[in-house]
């Protein structure tokens, strides 16, 4: 069993990781918030210590690893705001755990570079969710791609729009200094699939880019890719907001839409188990995202000019 703390635990998604620890047979020992609203832990380790000062919290992590093996934390489950990642991440090393961090692991490529580093120094590593590189359906893709191999590039469409209400401009994830824009919060883990699936990137556009929506056309070595993403319940298709569904998810390869709406579920309980055998995706296999989302941040778009996403022209 391994002993497990907790950054961030009043977060959307830590509940996910709470359930992954438990799932996985290990103990959370320590979690840590500024924001005290946590009784989810009840639910999965009532037993556990909880801070809302991160002095307090670090006091006794720092404690536990000058006890025995046995009380040490083996890992750090970081799930804070996206601009503090890097922070906890180099937190966790230097404490003698290895870091489970969800996305976006950094908002900008440079950060690893100094993650790779302390790794070095501290000899811990930093394990990274890319849930959707564990999902059945995304892994036949990239073995169909790969053994698939032909002149043309995939034509794909990648959409999505998950709406979210007036809150969410006025919390840290509307600051793109915090979060880094919507490209990089709702995005990201989708970057690193097309990059997984299709190969290196070649060509970043970026056609449009607001506070609640962005798109453009992404060129990899084996696909060409559209793609859209909002939080504007307003750019939900009218058939679909009208079954009172206001999240809207497809990606088609060559027309055909790729069914991977199921098996979310237990993704994270899947990223845990690879990542505890010593499988889990390290620094490096987020670059590309990393890198390609931070280029989307920083572009002048160019409006509906070229191959831009159909949604866009509404």
């Amino acid at each position: 069993m391994k002993k497990f703390a907790l950054i961030g635990a009043a977060g959307y998604i830590a509940p996910r990781h709470m359930q992954a620890i438990k799932a996985t047979g290990n103990e959370l020992v320590a979690a840590y918030d500024p924001n005290d609203s946590v009784g989810v832990i009840d639910s999965h380790f009532p037993q556990a210590h909880f801070f809302t000062e991160f002095e307090r919290f670090d006091r006794h992590v720092d404690k536990l690893s000058r006890q025995s093996n046995d009380n040490k934390i083996d890992f750090m489950s970081i799930c804070s705001p996206n601009y503090l990642h890097d922070s906890h991440m180099r937190f966790a090393l230097r404490s003698g755990a290895d870091a489970i961090c969800e996305k976006p692991l950094v908002l900008n490529p440079w950060n690893i570079d100094g993650l790779l580093e302390i790794e070095k120094d501290t000899g811990h590593k930093v394990n990274t969710i890319l849930q959707l590189r564990v999902h059945p359906a995304i892994i036949a893709l990239r073995d169909k791609v790969k053994n698939n191999q032909r002149d043309k590039k995939y034509e794909v469409d990648l959409t999505y729009i998950t709406s979210r209400g007036r809150w969410y401009l006025q919390s840290w994830k509307g600051d793109i200094k915090k979060s880094g824009g919507i490209a990089t919060n709702i995005g990201v883990h989708f970057f690193d699939m097309l990059h997984f699936i299709f190969g290196d990137l070649q060509q970043n556009i970026v056609h449009h880019v607001s506070d609640t929506k962005s798109s453009g056309y992404l060129e990899y070595e084996n696909a060409r890719v559209r793609w859209f993403l909002s939080i504007d319940v307003e750019d939900v298709p009218a058939d679909v907001l009208a079954t009172g569904q206001r999240t809207f998810r497809s990606i088609t390869v060559d027309g055909e839409e790729i069914e991977f709406s199921g098996g979310f579920t237990d993704l994270h309980n899947r990223s845990y188990e690879q990542i505890l055998k010593g499988d889990g995706f390290g620094l490096e296999e987020n670059r590309t995202a990393i890198t390609t989302v931070l280029h989307i941040r920083d572009a002048q778009p160019i409006g509906l000019q070229g191959d831009y996403h159909p949604f866009l022209s509404k």
